[in-house]
């Protein structure tokens, strides 16, 4: 993933869109292609977008040698919470072989594709599809004004990439030596945590490839790292869905593997139960008068009942709950289960549910079945 998730979106006036690395990518290259070929960088210099609209973009670093010509676009992500806001998106550029078209090399900062499963093959740089065919359509758009063919090498690169990298899923994607180009629109939403769904379609896709038949999908590092101890799982099982549970489960309806565990804290997984399907904190706060409902459920009193539906927390609500022997973990597990089955229904999967406490202690859990 590209972005960091903050707390909460600037308040009181609309939020700005920003670019995402592969219009500036697409920017920077045809700027330096442009230099390569007439001797002049177009600046600002316009890229057209897949759902049309040409933005221009301010020129950051330019430069030319004898055989290759470079520029760079500053990112701007606007007011989403992105790792790669600020960062330094340049193109290197040279002519290519006669008819070889345009082809892409990953410079520093930019990842290398080294796993099954992602919409590259490995060995190949991390630059997406989109982002290529945008670079692509820049350099034919110059060399058509310029008469000349639309034969480049292209080499994007990013500065501070590696670092930035170790703070987004690249690594476990085995994607390694830095970020990945993305986009699909050039545009980046605020707060649409896009990048975060594409992380976690990307670790689906490569489990798969792997040919691994056990996914665990986890709300945070604690649960995490509690789940594939429970299981004994590979780092390439573990799908950090976050806040996306809903997400996750509808991409694994048309992406099917035989096995999928969701876990997560008492908090999350009560909202779950709740039939949230985003567990942010913005989509809704966990019910502590239906929790103790469950409760009651569970075989609470009426006494402990009411403190539940008092209590200061979701965590404090399972600890009064768990001094009278109550197991109100089993029960979040069991209504968790029949709202995530709901989405992944008649895919042939079978799901399971578990419910750590901050300590990564199982306080609750529906065994694996058929969804």
């Amino acid at each position: 993933m590209d972005e960091d998730i903050a707390l909460d979106p600037p308040p009181d006036r609309p939020l700005k869109r920003g670019w995402t690395t592969g219009t500036c990518a697409a920017g920077a290259a045809k700027a330096a292609f442009a230099a390569l070929v007439t001797g002049d960088f177009p600046d600002p210099v316009e890229v057209a977008l897949p759902g049309g609209g040409r933005p221009a973009f301010a020129l950051a670093v330019t430069g030319r040698e004898a055989d290759t010509a470079m520029a760079g676009i500053v990112k701007d992500a606007g007011d989403d919470p992105d790792v790669t806001h600020g960062a330094l998106v340049q193109a290197r550029v040279r002519r290519g072989a006669p008819g070889a078209g345009v082809t892409f090399r990953a410079g520093d900062g930019v990842g290398t594709i080294t796993r099954p499963g992602l919409p590259l093959p490995p060995g190949e740089p991390a630059i997406n599809p989109v982002p290529r065919r945008m670079i692509a359509e820049g350099i034919a758009e110059v060399a058509a004004s310029a008469g000349v063919p639309a034969d480049a090498e292209v080499e994007i690169s990013i500065l501070d990439g590696a670092a930035l990298a170790q703070k987004t899923l690249n690594p476990r994607l085995g994607i390694l030596g830095g970020l990945s180009v993305l986009g699909t629109t050039g545009i980046v939403i605020p707060f649409s945590c896009s990048a975060w769904i594409h992380s976690i379609h990307r670790g689906i896709d490569v489990a798969r490839a792997m040919g691994l038949t056990h996914l665990a999908g986890a709300t945070g590092s604690a649960s995490e790292a509690a789940v594939q101890k429970l299981h004994g799982l590979p780092e390439e099982a573990l799908i950090d869905m976050g806040d996306f549970v809903g997400g996750m489960l509808k991409y694994l309806g048309s992406h099917p593997v035989p096995r999928i565990t969701i876990a997560g804290g008492v908090a999350k997984m009560t909202k779950l139960a709740q039939g949230l399907l985003d567990l942010h904190s913005k989509r809704g706060a966990a019910d502590l008068d239906a929790l103790a409902a469950l409760a009651l459920g569970a075989g609470a009193s009426a006494e402990l009942a009411a403190r539940i539906s008092a209590a200061n927390t979701v965590a404090h609500a399972f600890q009064l709950a768990a001094a009278e022997g109550v197991a109100l973990g089993d029960v979040v597990a069991q209504r968790a289960w029949a709202a995530a089955a709901g989405v992944i229904s008649g895919k042939g999967m079978e799901l399971e549910i578990v419910v750590f406490d901050r300590e990564g202690a199982q306080v609750g859990r529906a065994e694996f079945a058929r969804a």
